[in-house]
């Protein structure tokens, strides 16, 4: 975490498409242990489509930053990038930084609310948006942000020669197989369970499955809204936009029919057609948008459970290592008894008896092959005495790490509800707003009609 104040990174900013939806993003966090604010500025042009008669034509986007972080070379990074790149910075971010909620990219065809291609304006932009939120939580993490792929996908001209040097050489020590690899699959399986379970990290398991529970029934119910109010494969009579629509064409047939009350009924039309495109434009700018942000904001809990899991692992690792050396040790206690002529102080069990009877089979349990056994069993001791330590050791600090991470995601979390549930409210008082005037328009317009009695 940053313990230096004057480390900033200020903002992402996008060229983009007209952005309808929540131009302002100014949110001010004050997380744990760094300076952040994602206030972003964005441009109002349209991303590129690159090659664009060809059948490899592709859209590229232009993101940028503000930071006073030293391991960048300008405080205003700049460079455009194609979806591509971003799927190799999030992959490489989570092999390079394994223990690190590394937020997940937004799914390549799950735009299901919107029609046309993948270069239409309106796919273009809800993509950004996506991606914009994907680099502000980047740009929100201590230690992501000081990455140097991240460094490199903001402000390298050379980013293609960049992604082959990292794939040539990452970070960090090439790992190599270690004892752990050789173990048997039976041994080390993926249906395991950590035998003591830290309770800390049950809280947090609880929380998440609470917390994503609560966004999936959040996501059905708004779903349901949206279908209602704007279509979405319902029966028809369920789409209250286009009830509003019909019901003004239907006002306007009876304008036609009651000579003296033509115009007000008219304007009464007119107001129901408005309101109808007043739910329509709801539906674009405030419920989409806020369905987009669910779903990653779920997404994103999805990253943080498999960090979680993965503590398990390392965890779990570390006790089978362990029964894997009581055994052996076991082992070499008993050919040691055996030796000694003490075999019946050792407690033998079946396997134990069976064991020695195979090896008498064979020829091979007179001293001299149990001492060269015990001398290999010695060797096989000491090199998981190694590993053991190893894996309790890179178990305690990934645990340590985790609950570092768990810190900041449940800063990041946060920030995000306030900003996702805050520009709901907006469009939603918009919306009502905008059909009370246009409701407040009519009431006079009604009220001049003549009941002669």
């Amino acid at each position: 975490m940053l313990g230096d104040e004057e480390d900033v990174f200020d903002s992402v900013t996008w060229e983009s498409p007209s952005a309808p939806y929540h131009a302002d993003h100014t949110v001010q966090p004050s997380g744990p242990g760094f300076k952040q604010s994602t206030a972003g500025t964005e441009d109002e042009r349209d991303p590129v489509k690159e090659l664009a008669e060809t059948k490899d034509a592709y859209v590229s986007y232009l993101v940028s930053a503000k930071t006073n972080l030293p391991i960048f070379s300008t405080p205003t990074p700049s460079s455009r990038r194609r979806f591509q790149d971003f799927v190799f910075l999030r992959d490489h971010l989570v092999k390079d930084f394994p223990a690190c909620v590394v937020p997940a990219l937004p799914d390549k065809h799950r735009l299901e609310y919107l029609t046309g291609d993948r270069f239409s304006p309106e796919f273009m932009e809800r993509r950004r948006l996506d991606l914009h939120r994907f680099l502000e939580r980047i740009s929100r993490h201590p230690t992501l942000q000081r990455s140097t792929l991240v460094r490199a996908f903001f402000e390298s001209t050379e980013w293609h020669v960049h992604m082959h040097q990292h794939l040539a050489h990452p970070p960090g020590p090439e790992p190599t197989p270690g004892l752990i690899d050789n173990i048997s699959d039976t041994l080390l399986n993926a249906f395991a369970r950590v035998r003591k379970p830290d309770e800390r990290f049950l809280d947090m398991r609880e929380s998440v499955d609470k917390f994503e529970d609560g966004l999936v029934v959040c996501e059905r119910l708004w779903n349901r809204v949206r279908g209602r109010t704007n279509g979405g494969g319902l029966a028809p009579g369920e789409d209250l936009t286009a009830d509003y629509h019909d019901l003004a064409v239907a006002v306007q047939g009876l304008g036609f029919l009651e000579s003296g009350i033509t115009d007000p009924l008219s304007h009464f039309s007119n107001t129901l057609l408005e309101f109808s495109a007043l739910l329509r434009h709801k539906t674009q700018t405030t419920t989409d948008p806020f369905l987009v942000h669910l779903h990653s904001l779920l997404t994103y809990s999805h990253a943080n459970r498999a960090v979680l899991k993965l503590r398990d692992q390392k965890q779990l690792d570390f006790e089978e290592l362990s029964d894997y050396l009581s055994g052996v040790t076991q082992e070499r206690d008993r050919l040691s008894a055996v030796i000694s002529g003490h075999a019946g102080s050792t407690g033998l069990g079946l396997s134990a008896y069976l064991k020695d009877k195979v090896d008498s089979l064979r020829g091979a349990d007179d001293d001299r092959s149990r001492v060269e056994k015990m001398r290999k069993l010695d060797v096989k001791i000491k090199e998981l005495q190694d590993a053991v330590t190893t894996a309790h050791e890179t178990s305690d600090a990934f645990s340590d790490e985790t609950l570092r991470e768990q810190t900041i995601f449940q800063y990041t979390k946060e920030a995000e509800m306030k900003e996702m549930l805050g520009n709901l409210a907006d469009g939603e008082i918009e919306f009502y707003q905008s059909a009370m005037e246009e409701w407040e328009r009519i009431i006079p317009i009604i009220q001049r009609i003549r009941v002669d009695v």
